[in-house]
């Protein structure tokens, strides 16, 4: 890095590294938890093979001229391995030990021991949660698991890039139920509406509906549709939203409001899910006008994700944004 950068701006990156305390970074270090963050824990000290960029051998171990041994020049191997051979040792041993020794090409000895090749390095071991996850879903389809083994189940999980253990571990919650009668010419056609929240908890969250005349299907759709429907949600401090929001829909308005630590959630109770399975746990909320359900639970999502974040703000003003209070607690923020 001191190669390529400027000197001054290398020594103010030094002068930063020296001004943080490890001991600050002990205490304050958190591991992130937002769909952004990196998948594997690592300090970036040094470049890992495969992930970061391969580590390839030197250039000068390329050998143009690099080949096969062919059967004459083998037979000539094994012909000198046996005038070699001494009365006391045993031939099988030394025999493994030939071909472990022997070279199967005719160049340079690195050229074959530590090959300099453009090609892709070999596939690592299935150290990754998600990737030990895929080979057991696809185990436990193999197995005759019926969520596994579920068409509808499987196209979800393509949708979403989510595998079966984190769609279980989701937070479903039927919001609103109802009959729902079309009129055709054949007569009246009676299909039950579902309206379902899905969140995992940490920020992500979304509404999905669904509507069949079998209750079981349109249950199963409206739970599909919230969880291909999940978006993130911006949260202050991993609890609440960044200052008063308000949404509306059709007739129905409604605010939402930020709360100190421990204010918890004090709103009604399809907000109240909403905010549980966004992961919010300190907001108030007041509706005014009407309170239609379904246009209750869309004005959430809309205000939810109407937030304006600081940095955007201080960004279109050209002000620079300041935490007063790391500075006043020291950090401990």
């Amino acid at each position: 890095m001191k190669e390529t950068m400027d000197p001054t701006h290398f020594a103010a990156l030094e002068a930063g590294e020296a001004a943080i305390s490890p001991e600050d970074l002990l205490e304050q270090g958190a591991i992130r938890s937002d769909p952004m963050a990196i998948k594997y824990l690592d300090d970036f000290t040094e470049i890992r093979a495969v992930i970061d960029e391969p580590v390839r051998e030197p250039e000068s171990n390329y050998d143009p001229e690099l080949r096969f041994k062919d059967e004459d020049e083998f037979a000539d191997d094994l012909a000198r391995w046996v005038d070699s051979l001494e009365p006391d040792v045993d031939p099988a041993k030394s025999f493994v030990e030939f071909e472990k020794k022997n070279r199967l090409t005719v160049g340079k000895p690195e050229a074959e021991l530590n090959a300099r090749s453009y090609e892709a390095p070999e596939i690592p071991e299935l150290t990754d949660a998600m990737t030990r996850s895929a080979v057991k879903n696809a185990a436990a389809a193999q197995g005759g698991d019926d969520a596994a083994s579920d068409p509808n189940m499987q196209r979800l999980m393509k949708q979403t890039g989510l595998d079966l253990e984190q769609i279980r571990r989701l937070r479903l919650k039927i919001l609103n139920v109802h009959r729902v009668v079309n009129q055709t010419r054949m007569g009246k056609v009676q299909s039950m509406y579902y309206l379902t929240v899905a969140g995992n908890g940490k920020g992500m969250v979304g509404i999905g509906e669904g509507k069949s005349t079998e209750p079981e299907d349109a249950q199963r759709q409206s739970a599909a549709n919230a969880i291909r429907n999940m978006v993130p949600v911006v949260r202050y401090e991993q609890r609440t939203i960044f200052g008063d929001v308000k949404g509306k829909i059709g007739a129905t308005e409604l605010q939402l409001m930020t709360r100190p630590p421990g204010f918890g959630i004090r709103c009604q109770h399809l907000i109240y899910e909403i905010c549980k399975c966004a992961g919010i746990s300190d907001i108030g909320a007041r509706v005014t006008r009407a309170r239609n359900p379904m246009n209750t639970v869309k004005a959430t999502m809309q205000a939810l994700l109407s937030q304006k974040l600081p940095e955007e703000v201080a960004r279109a003003r050209g002000k620079k944004l300041v935490d007063v209070r790391k500075v006043y607690y020291g950090g401990l923020v």
